[in-house]
């Protein structure tokens, strides 16, 4: 499975922005997507996750009620859409895919990891 990540840029503070992740290659062994975020400095860290077949979801609280992750079968694309952004929300964010339906936030559980798009939101 190969994931391009798309959609980053810079935004002010209390703005949105929508972020895509396009996945190829091998889909049917996909069976879950998440979207992972590291701030300079950071360790890389869980912000949502969805189903691919079904489309259940799970957030981290920081970033719940402000961020919704979403994917269109169809396209083979997940997006995430990131509303009131806040510049701690500033971080490259990276698409992962997991061959396990299991709902897990650890990192070294997803498989396939895009390449990152930066978002930086000014204060």
């Amino acid at each position: 499975v190969q994931l391009q990540a798309s959609g980053g840029g810079l935004v002010q503070a209390g703005g949105s922005l929508t972020l895509s992740c396009a996945a190829s290659g091998r889909i049917f062994s996909m069976y879950r997507l998440a979207w992972f975020r590291q701030a300079p400095g950071k360790e890389r860290e869980f912000v949502a996750t969805i189903l691919w077949s079904g489309g259940s979801t799970y957030y981290a609280d920081s970033v719940e009620g402000r961020f919704t992750i979403s994917r269109d079968t169809a396209k083979n694309t997940v997006y995430l859409q990131m509303s009131s952004l806040k510049p701690e929300d500033t971080a490259v964010y990276y698409c992962a895919a997991d061959r396990s339906a299991f709902c897990t936030v650890v990192r070294t559980h997803y498989d396939y990891w895009g390449q990152g798009t930066l978002v930086t939101v000014s204060s």
